[in-house]
């Protein structure tokens, strides 16, 4: 063909050739960027802790562009499933928002859900600390401590273990917000939180009441310890001796509910 041997024809054709393929190439590029996809957003706001149900997800199609390696694409992972999903603890969920991974949690992830099913004859404490009371800031969640505590028996000071073998729940700052892993840039420990049978919640407040905070001392072991199945139990009848006997225990009252103005005392 003589138009092949004109180097100009062949030039034009070649350009127009070219023309077309990145024509269609790029046709095809932001067909993709703004293909619709299918996606679950909240039809309502979803509060913190709130469980994530079907009647509160709704469907919509967004370009895939919009799309971020985070979000949530389909509602099985929300709801449905043999585990419940729930919004984090630190967050909430506008309505019309995409689900983000870090957003949704199970609850077992939950910080505060470890003591959501202690033992109904237990009860949860909050021992106030800082940095030096917890050795640098050295107790984690998980951990098992020694408390100790030290008072005056008439002028002696008197200084003992009083309870041992208390797992640690959870460690908050000020903010309350909380220390679940060791980091550099960490805030300072505000308190301890874990939970123990009745008496020993007890024993504990009246020692809090006859003394201050800083008199009762947590004290960590090592791993084994922790991993340990040792129970919680006191390890001073001495110390619970002598806190009990500055104290006055008072019998449970329980409202008689055929007379309003009935109150029955048990012991």
């Amino acid at each position: 063909m003589k138009f092949l041997k004109n180097k100009t024809v062949v030039t034009i054709v070649a350009g127009l050739v070219c023309v077309i393929i990145l024509g269609i190439a790029y046709k095809k590029r932001v067909g993709n960027q703004i293909n619709e996809t299918p996606v679950p957003v909240a039809a309502r706001e979803i509060l913190a802790r709130e469980e994530i149900t079907q009647d509160s997800v709704k469907i919509i199609n967004v370009a895939a562009s919009a799309l971020t390696n985070n979000v949530i694409r389909y509602s099985e992972q929300l709801f449905g499933g043999e585990t419940k999903k729930y919004v984090n603890f630190n967050t909430k969920i506008p309505e019309g928002s995409f689900f983000y991974q870090n957003a949704v949690v199970d609850w077992s992830s939950m910080p505060d859900s470890a003591w959501s099913e202690i033992s109904d004859d237990n009860a949860i404490v909050s021992l106030s600390v800082n940095t030096k009371s917890t050795f640098g800031g050295s107790i984690y969640p998980g951990d098992k401590i020694d408390i100790y505590y030290h008072t005056y028996d008439g002028e002696k000071l008197v200084y003992g273990k009083l309870i041992e073998a208390i797992t640690v729940l959870a460690v908050k700052d000020s903010s309350g917000y909380h220390i679940g892993q060791r980091s550099a840039s960490q805030s300072e420990p505000a308190a301890l939180i874990f939970s123990v049978p009745e008496n020993l919640h007890l024993l504990l407040r009246k020692a809090l009441a006859l003394a201050s905070p800083q008199d009762l001392v947590p004290v960590p072991r090592n791993t084994a310890y922790s991993e340990s199945d040792i129970a919680t139990s006191i390890t001073s009848e001495y110390l619970q001796k002598l806190i009990n006997d500055r104290c006055m225990d008072i019998p449970l009252d329980t409202v008689d509910t055929t007379t309003s103005q009935s109150i029955n005392i048990t012991e």
